[in-house]
């Protein structure tokens, strides 16, 4: 054992011990009082008319995405759809056989035809209301540099060389299914603590020593923003683009900006955007770090090729991937929603059209957290851009997996 692991097991020990008791009384109420099931079976007279509205456009894409997934882990591991258990084997089945039906280009009698004859269909309960509130989010593009300078002085960090991850789980089964913990060891009282705030890693002068930055923006409004979307591209000088891939968090708590704005009455809600919040942070410099600093999360980045990837490990496909809270639903499952969606840029929002769509559980977010919550990928580009900075649609969630033969 070396001299930093002598100073660290103690402390870090004792933060066992303290979490434990935590962690004890949350597993003992979570038995006592048991979740409800995020889906549910639908009859078959209350089954929704299928369609698409891009006409199965990149599906396939999409759907090989998740069977790279799939056939890259255990046959066996399962995925749970409200009270039924599908392995892995099954989910390929399922998907290769939903391709090579669509790839004869169905009626959409057809469609609903060999739905209802083959596959089980589960309902998301929703939020409260009974629905789920649909957002986007999308591939930005920024003017950056590989080198800070007058016009490129804001670094995008990669994972800091002091921060660490705690995995409960490898000390007891009694903490699986528990967030891992982001720490770091504070070099004064050699204590365990949780890693640094937003506000602290942008007040640090030499934090940079601990991350060596991937990339330097023009703009403070376009990293924050990165962050949000978890992934971007950035166009360098001489024409080369870099492509920016999720590497981790803080582990901090993540606070909505668009929330504050509104609970202080600067953004009404029924204006607010990602383009809104933007512009008031344009128009208020003096007021950025009041406003950014009430989000502790902090995201950081790696330089990547392809992409962008989801949580499975797998590209996401524009209009045709989903992320949702993946400790609720099956990650990497075929899914239809029904939703609205803008038909070009500057389309008010109360003029959207309904849209209906199958999509991929293929990612989740920091934001997108219960059954009532789904954010869209909407791809790179202008549209994407617009529809991502305004989407705000209710709608339905709808799960698909074939039926098993008895």
């Amino acid at each position: 054992m070396n001299s930093f692991e002598q100073r660290f097991v103690p402390f870090f020990l004792l933060l066992i011990l303290i979490l434990a008791g935590t962690f004890g009384c949350r597993s003992q109420k979570k038995m006592e009082q048991p979740r409800e099931n995020p889906l549910v079976k639908v009859a078959e007279s209350d089954l929704p008319e299928f369609m698409d509205t891009l006409f199965l456009q990149d599906l396939g894409v999409s759907i090989d995405q998740s069977l790279v997934y799939f056939k890259r882990v255990p046959a066996t591991r399962t995925y749970d759809y409200g009270p039924d258990v599908y392995t892995a084997a099954h989910m390929i089945l399922s998907l290769e056989t939903f391709k090579a039906f669509f790839g004869t280009q169905p009626s959409a009698k057809d469609l609903n035809r060999f739905i209802r004859e083959n596959y089980t269909v589960y309902k998301s309960v929703g939020g409260p209301s009974k629905d789920v509130l649909f957002t986007g989010y999308f591939e930005p593009t920024y003017p950056g540099s590989r080198i800070p300078g007058p016009e490129y002085p804001w670094p995008v960090y990669p994972m800091p060389d002091d921060l660490f991850q705690i995995d409960l789980s490898a000390f007891s089964d009694a903490y699986k299914g528990h967030k891992r913990l982001m720490a770091r060891v504070d070099p004064k009282s050699r204590r365990v603590k949780p890693y640094y705030t937003r506000e602290q890693i942008n007040n640090q002068s030499d934090f940079s020593q601990k991350a060596r930055p991937v990339v330097w923006l023009t703009n403070r409004i376009d990293r924050f923003f990165l962050e949000i979307q978890g992934s971007g591209r950035v166009a360098l000088p001489h024409g080369e683009i870099l492509r920016l891939h999720y590497a981790g968090v803080n582990g901090r708590r993540y606070s909505a900006v668009g929330k504050y704005l509104i609970d202080k009455n600067e953004v009404p809600r029924e204006k607010m955007s990602m383009q809104a919040i933007r512009k008031w942070l344009t128009a208020h410099p003096d007021r950025m770090d009041e406003v950014l600093f009430t989000n502790d999360s902090f995201v950081f980045f790696k330089e990547g090729k392809g992409g962008p990837f989801g949580c499975i490990n797998v590209a996401v496909t524009p209009v045709r991937s989903i992320a949702t809270d993946t400790k609720l639903f099956p990650k990497g499952g075929l899914a239809f929603i029904q939703t609205a969606l803008p038909a070009s840029v500057g389309q008010p929002k109360e003029e959207w059209p309904r849209a209906s769509l199958f999509v991929l559980n293929q990612d989740t977010g920091g934001a997108i957290k219960g059954p009532g919550r789904v954010d869209l990928f909407c791809g790179p580009g202008d549209w994407a851009n617009y529809t991502a900075g305004h989407m705000v649609a209710r709608g339905q969630l709808y799960f698909l997996v074939l039926t098993p033969k008895n």
